[in-house]
C-alpha cells in the first residue's frame, strides 16, 4: 500500500513539475513574440538601409525612379538566423547540385529528404538568405510586396508572364473525380485574375508562383486531375506538399490537402474553397490560402515566405515556410522580372520591403558556383580599358546579372584576380563601394602615381559652436593613384572632424585639422576657431540713482558664461548728465535722467540702465549713525544682527526708509539685510529721493548670511568659471582694497566661518 501510496505521489509530482514547465514555456515564448514585433522596423529610403546595400539600390534607382525601397530591420541577429536556417531538411537543394551547394557532413550528405533533393550546405543559406547578393534589376523582384494592384494586374501581363507555358492562351479544363473532362469558358489568365481580386494577392505573383511549382505543363501530377486515389483534385501551388522519401510523396500529401485540408477546420476548409475539385477552386483557394496565410501576415514577399524572418501572425520565426528549395525566392523573381519586361510594365511604381540583419559580414556572401581556388587575393588599382563601356556583374559569366557598367578608364581595385580556366574574371570593388566582376581582359594596372601636395581651403576659419564647415581638399597631382585621405583634429574638445573632412564646432578656443594621404606620407594643416555667441548681456540694476559727481562701474554678465564675444561698448544717451568710459566706468554729472547703453562689438545683443543723478540729501536731513555711506553704497553692518530693524534703528532722518530686496521687494522689520538689498529715502508721496545699495562683506551671494556657500560662490568667481557682478564682487573685497577679490579674500572668509576671526564691516 506504501508503494502504491508513492507511486501516486510520484505521479502528481511529475504532472505538477509538468504543469510549471509548460507555463515557463509559454511564458518564454509570449515574450519571445512580444520582443520579435516590436524588433521589426520598416525604414524607407534609399538612406536608410546599411551602406553596403546603397551602391546597388542607388543604380537600380537611376534605371527605375519610379522603383521604393524600404528596409525591413529584422532586429535579428545574422548569425543567429543562419543557425536557424541552416538545420537538416529545413533548406534543400537538387541532388545533382555539386557539393559546395549541399550538406556533406557524415550520415547527412545526399540523404534525399524529398525525391531528388538533399539538404543544403550552410554556405547555400547564407547566399540566397544575403540581400545584397540580389539587388539586380532581376533578382530583387524576391522582394517585391506582393498584395494584389489593379494598375499592374491585368489578362494582357498574366499572358505574358505565361508565355512559353502549356497556360499561355489557353482555355482551363479539368477531369472529374469520375473521369470526365469538364471544358470552361475561362483562360488560365482570367482564372489566376480572378483569384488575385478574390484573395487580394498579385495575379502576377500567382502566375509565376504556378510556374514555378508546376513547370510549365499542364501534365504536371498536381494539376493533372489523374492521381490514383485522388482523381479530380488539383493544387496549383503545392500547398501542404511536405516532404516524403515515398515515390510522389510531396505530390500526395499536396493533393491529400486539396481533399480534406488535413485537418482543417469546416470553416477554415469553406474560406479556402476545399475540396479542389476544380482548377478555379484550386487556383482561387489556393491564392486566398496564400494571402491568408503569408501575404496578409507579414510575409508580403516571395523572400518572407520562403524565410519566416518577419511575421505579424503571432507565431515562432523560422517555422511558417512556404517551400523547402533553398533557391525559390531566385527562381521566382526572374520569372515575375521576365513577365514585367514582357509587359511593359517595369518603369511602374513598384515597392519592395527587403531586410537588414544586425552583425551582417561586411561582404556578402559568395554563391555556391564560385569557387574561392580560381582567385587569388588581390588589392590593385586597376581601369576599365575598353572603347566605350564594361558590364560589372554579379558573378563570373555572362549568364549572371548586370549590376552597373563602367566607362572607358574608370578606376576601381580588384579585390580578387581570376585564375579559371578559359575566360577569366576578377572581382573588383568599384568607388561607390559596389562589388561585381568583370572580364579580366578589360583590365588594366593603373601606373603608380604618388601624391606630392595636398591644398586646403576652408569657406571660414572662424565657426560657432555647433556650427559646421567643410574643408575642401585638393590633392595632386590630379592622377594620384591613390587619393584617400584621413582628417584628424589635435583639440577635440574645440573642434572634431569627420571621414568626409567636415569640421563641427565643440568648444571655444583653438584647433589645427590637419589632412593626411593614407597611403603617402604627405599632410596639411588648418587652423580653426570656435566662438560661442553671445545669447544675452544682463546688468546689476535697470535703475540707479547716483549722487552728483559719484562714480559707478557697470560690470555687466555675459551669457552664456563661455561666450568668445565679449567686445563691448558702453553708450550714454547724455554725457551732460552721466558719462561712462571703454571700461564701464560711470561719471554722475549733472542732475537728471539718462540710459546707459552696453551692446556687444559683434552681435545686436545690448542691455539699458537708466540712470538718475540727484544732488543728494541736505546733511540735516538723514543721519546714518553707525553705518558707512560712500557714494551710494551703505557698508558697516554688525556682524551680530543686521535685521532691517536694526538698520533702521541706526538711521535718524525727516525721510520714511524702506529696504527692499535684490528683487526690489519690500522687507520686513524681522528680515535679515544681505548684500544687494537697496535702501531707499522716501518723501511724504512715496517718491524716491535717494537710493543706496547695501554691502555685507563676505556676504558675496546676498543671503544676509557669511557661510560655506559664500565661500564657494568666491572661489568660482576667482577661477572665472561664474563671474560676480559689481556690488558683490565688491562684497568679496574683505580687505577692502578696491581691487578684485583673491584667495587671501577667500581665507578670511574662512576664518569668519570658523570663528577665529570676524570680517571687518567698516
Amino acid at each position: 500500500m506504501y508503494e502504491n501510496i508513492k507511486k501516486v505521489n510520484n505521479k502528481l509530482m511529475m504532472k505538477r513539475v509538468l504543469k510549471k514547465i509548460i507555463y515557463i514555456l509559454f511564458l518564454i515564448n509570449f515574450i519571445f513574440m512580444f520582443n520579435k514585433v516590436e524588433a521589426s522596423i520598416k525604414k524607407e529610403g534609399i538612406e536608410n538601409f546599411l551602406e553596403s546595400y546603397r551602391p546597388y539600390l542607388e543604380e537600380l534607382k537611376k534605371k527605375y525612379p519610379n522603383w521604393n525601397f524600404t528596409a525591413l530591420y529584422t532586429g535579428l541577429d545574422w548569425n543567429y538566423v543562419i543557425s536557424e536556417e541552416n538545420k537538416f531538411g529545413k533548406n534543400l537543394v537538387p541532388l545533382s547540385y555539386s557539393d559546395r551547394w549541399k550538406n556533406t557532413n557524415p550520415g547527412e550528405y545526399n540523404v534525399e529528404v524529398d525525391a531528388g533533393w538533399v539538404d543544403s550546405s550552410k554556405q547555400a543559406v547564407q547566399y540566397t538568405m544575403d540581400p545584397r547578393n540580389f539587388l539586380n534589376e532581376v533578382r530583387i523582384f524576391q522582394f517585391e510586396t506582393l498584395s494584389y494592384d489593379e494598375k499592374t494586374n491585368t489578362g494582357d501581363t498574366i499572358e505574358k508572364i505565361l508565355y512559353g507555358t502549356e497556360f499561355y492562351q489557353t482555355i482551363v479544363g479539368y477531369y472529374t473525380s469520375s473521369g470526365d473532362y469538364i471544358t470552361t469558358n475561362l483562360k488560365y489568365s482570367d482564372t489566376i485574375l480572378n483569384a488575385a481580386k478574390t484573395s487580394r494577392v498579385g495575379a502576377l505573383h500567382l502566375s509565376a508562383r504556378i510556374k514555378q511549382e508546376v513547370g510549365p505543363f499542364l501534365s504536371h501530377a498536381s494539376i493533372s486531375g489523374t492521381v490514383e486515389g485522388f482523381k479530380g483534385l488539383y493544387n496549383f501551388y503545392n500547398i501542404g506538399a511536405t516532404s516524403s522519401s515515398e515515390p510522389m510523396g510531396a505530390i500526395k500529401n499536396g493533393l491529400q490537402y486539396a481533399k480534406d485540408g488535413r485537418g482543417a477546420s469546416e470553416e477554415k476548409k469553406q474560406r479556402y474553397l476545399i475540396p479542389w475539385n476544380t482548377k478555379e477552386k484550386a487556383i482561387t483557394g489556393g491564392g486566398i490560402f496564400i494571402g491568408e496565410s503569408y501575404i496578409n501576415v507579414g510575409q508580403n514577399t516571395i523572400y518572407l515566405q520562403k524565410f519566416d524572418v518577419n511575421d505579424d501572425r503571432g507565431g515562432t520565426l523560422f517555422t511558417h515556410q512556404y517551400m523547402t528549395n533553398v533557391l525559390a525566392p531566385y527562381s521566382e523573381s526572374k520569372s515575375t522580372y521576365q513577365g514585367y519586361q514582357k509587359g511593359n510594365i517595369l518603369n511602374s511604381s513598384i515597392s519592395f520591403l527587403i531586410p537588414v540583419y544586425e552583425n551582417m559580414p561586411e561582404v556578402m556572401i559568395e554563391s555556391p558556383n564560385i569557387n574561392p581556388n580560381d582567385y587569388t587575393t588581390d588589392n590593385t588599382k586597376v581601369y576599365a580599358n575598353v572603347t566605350t563601356s564594361l558590364n560589372v556583374r554579379s558573378g563570373p559569366s555572362t549568364s549572371y546579372e548586370v549590376l552597373t557598367t563602367v566607362s572607358k578608364n574608370e578606376k576601381m581595385t580588384r579585390i580578387a584576380k581570376g585564375k579559371q580556366s578559359g575566360e577569366l574574371w576578377d572581382k573588383v570593388k568599384l568607388e561607390n563601394g559596389m562589388i561585381g566582376y568583370v572580364f579580366q581582359s578589360y583590365l588594366s594596372g593603373v601606373p603608380d602615381v604618388p601624391v606630392t601636395e595636398i591644398k586646403l581651403s576652408l569657406e571660414k576659419n572662424r565657426i560657432g559652436k555647433n556650427e559646421r564647415v567643410k574643408i575642401s581638399a585638393e590633392v595632386l597631382p590630379e592622377n594620384a593613384t591613390n587619393k584617400d585621405l584621413e582628417y584628424s583634429s589635435d583639440n577635440t574638445a574645440v573642434a572634431i572632424v569627420n571621414e568626409d573632412g567636415e569640421v563641427l564646432g565643440v568648444g571655444p578656443g583653438k584647433a589645427t585639422i590637419t589632412v593626411k594621404s593614407k597611403e603617402y606620407d604627405i599632410s596639411s594643416s588648418v587652423d580653426i576657431e570656435v566662438y560661442v555667441s553671445l545669447e544675452e548681456i544682463k546688468l546689476d540694476t535697470e535703475s540707479l540713482i547716483l549722487l552728483r559727481e559719484s562714480e559707478y562701474i557697470v560690470a555687466p554678465r555675459l551669457l552664456p558664461e563661455n561666450t568668445t564675444e565679449r567686445e563691448l561698448e558702453y553708450v550714454s544717451e547724455n554725457s551732460d548728465i552721466v558719462e561712462i568710459d571703454v571700461n564701464g566706468k560711470i561719471y554722475a554729472k549733472s542732475v537728471g535722467k539718462t540710459n546707459i547703453i552696453v551692446k556687444s562689438k559683434t552681435s545686436n545683443i545690448q542691455a539699458k540702465m537708466e540712470v538718475n543723478v540727484v544732488e543728494g540729501l541736505d546733511e540735516g536731513d538723514i543721519d546714518f549713525g553707525d553705518l558707512e555711506v560712500k557714494n551710494n553704497y551703505i557698508s558697516g553692518l554688525d556682524n551680530k544682527s543686521h535685521k532691517v530693524e536694526d538698520i533702521k534703528n541706526n538711521i535718524n532722518s525727516i525721510y520714511r526708509i524702506e529696504i527692499y530686496t535684490k528683487e526690489n521687494k519690500i522687507m520686513l522689520d524681522t528680515e535679515e539685510v544681505g548684500t544687494g538689498c537697496k535702501l531707499k529715502v522716501l518723501d511724504d508721496n512715496d517718491e524716491i529721493e535717494m537710493e543706496y545699495t547695501i554691502i555685507y562683506y563676505g556676504d558675496v551671494n546676498g543671503d544676509g548670511k557669511i557661510n560655506s556657500i559664500d565661500l564657494l560662490v568666491l572661489q568660482r568667481d576667482i577661477l572665472q568659471i561664474e563671474i560676480l557682478s559689481n556690488v558683490y564682487k565688491i562684497s568679496g573685497d574683505v580687505r577692502k582694497t578696491g581691487k578684485n577679490p583673491t584667495s587671501v579674500d577667500c581665507l578670511l572668509i574662512q576664518r569668519h566661518i570658523l570663528g577665529f576671526k570676524e570680517i571687518e564691516q567698516k
